[in-house]
């Protein structure tokens, strides 16, 4: 799995973009129940719905941009959901817009907050939508990158295996070469056995690397 520039994605990357996606969605509900609270004069909760919509929009800007060691929209599936049939990217901008203004409404106390409110509260659910969805994206990409990852570890494992099978057969004739050539051959011996114990390494490696890739 690779970005626009040809760099493969990190795994660390995609727990970091599921992350992401997923505090749009826990900022989204936070953001509306608590602009609710304020429109009925709830202490501070003008300030957490504010904040609510920062963390809402800085999440959804970082998963659209190719800093900070980010991807982007690195495949085809996330261009449809932000840009495609779905769009996703021009709900959720409208999402973020239609939420400051009816904080800004509820805030400086102006007749349309209530409309501004019921309509906020009316494109939560499909927006909602649109977030799960555009997640489950970034999950499976996830499993896909994963499964790569294991495909390429048991290939990398195989190539191990065919080396190591090949140390064995020459230390395996070493040794018989060595114990021919009797005393000339003690130091050949020795080059032999430490072969045959560094092929036994390479199998228990091998072992570990095969049942962590389970």
């Amino acid at each position: 799995m690779v970005n626009h520039t040809g760099k493969p994605i990190a795994g660390e990357t995609f727990s970091a973009l599921i992350n992401l996606s997923g505090r749009r969605r826990f900022t989204s509900q936070r953001l509306v129940l608590y602009a609710v609270l304020a429109s009925r004069g709830q202490g501070d909760a003008i300030a957490t719905a504010r904040e609510a919509l920062a963390l809402f929009r800085n999440a959804h800007a970082a998963l659209l941009s190719d800093a900070d060691g980010l991807p982007g929209v690195f495949c085809a599936e996330l261009q449809e959901a932000y840009f495609g049939k779905l769009q996703g990217d021009r709900q959720i901008v409208h999402f973020i817009e239609l939420a400051e203004r009816t904080l800004d409404a509820i805030e400086q106390g102006r007749a349309a907050a209530e409309s501004e409110l019921a309509e906020l509260v009316s494109v939560t659910t499909p927006t909602l939508a649109i977030l799960h969805q555009i997640t489950g994206i970034y999950e499976e990409q996830a499993k896909l990158h994963a499964t790569l990852m294991k495909k390429q570890l048991r290939g990398v494992i195989t190539d191990i295996e065919a080396i190591a099978k090949q140390a064995r057969m020459v230390a395996f004739n070493a040794r018989i070469v060595a114990a021919r050539a009797g005393y000339a051959g003690r130091e050949f011996a020795v080059v032999a056995g430490v072969l045959s114990n560094i092929t036994t390494e390479i199998d228990d490696m091998v072992s570990a690397a095969l049942s962590s890739s389970v």
